[in-house]
């Protein structure tokens, strides 16, 4: 399975990469500097240096071209201001949506947030954070042509991942290593019962593929 992920150089998308690549997959990862490229060969993912922020969507569809599925994990980072939250983590996962259907790749995943609301009230950066998070995921649920599903991390930490955790439509806020979202995305790119879901992810008492496969209804 080839797999494109927006974001290729961010924490959670090279533990997916490695993840991928060690089950025999063939991550790619979207990067916006080209020496990044060594960290991704490292993780054993292909890089296409793109920035998603000025890229077309034609660029972006010849990078997912021949591709199973994309994967939208890009953000705009927690030094970034409001605009940026606007530019990446709305406009840019619209554009690789937008790149996907024109590339024919239906199955489509998107690393958003608890809490993200395009509706969220507030003038702090977080808001406009969640409020971005939230139109994305707004539009990505609009599209008949895309296998959708959206992935919703609780606080997100460095922690070694248990390999243990508590995925539903709505878990409570909690917890939850990158490891484990790296594992679960893994998990849900095997699963297409999944489409159509929006997902909340935190640390719990389940492995990974059992919850996974739990809330599929297999």
């Amino acid at each position: 399975m080839r797999v494109v992920i927006a974001g290729g150089h961010g924490q959670i998308a090279l533990r997916l990469e490695r993840l991928l690549a060690a089950a025999g997959h063939e991550p790619v990862g979207v990067i916006r500097h080209r020496e990044q490229e060594p960290d991704l060969r490292a993780a054993g993912a292909e890089a296409v240096v793109l920035d998603l922020e000025s890229a077309s969507v034609d660029e972006v569809a010849a990078a997912l071209h021949g591709a199973d599925a994309a994967v939208f994990a890009a953000s705009a980072g927690p030094g970034s201001g409001a605009d940026r939250k606007q530019t990446v983590d709305h406009q840019a996962a619209v554009l690789f949506a937008d790149a996907a259907e024109r590339a024919g790749v239906r199955r489509f995943l998107i690393v958003s947030s608890m809490g993200a609301d395009s509706g969220h009230e507030g003038d702090a950066v977080f808001d406009a954070y969640l409020r971005a998070k939230g139109a994305a995921d707004d539009d990505v649920r609009a599209r008949e042509a895309l296998d959708w599903t959206i992935l919703r991390p609780g606080m997100l930490t460095d922690d070694a991942g248990t390999g243990q955790v508590r995925l539903e439509a709505s878990t409570g806020r909690g917890p939850i290593p990158r490891d484990d979202v790296a594992a679960t995305l893994a998990e849900l790119l095997e699963t297409p019962a999944t489409a159509g879901l929006t997902l909340e992810l935190v640390t719990g008492t389940t492995p990974v593929a059992v919850a996974v496969r739990a809330i599929a209804g297999n």
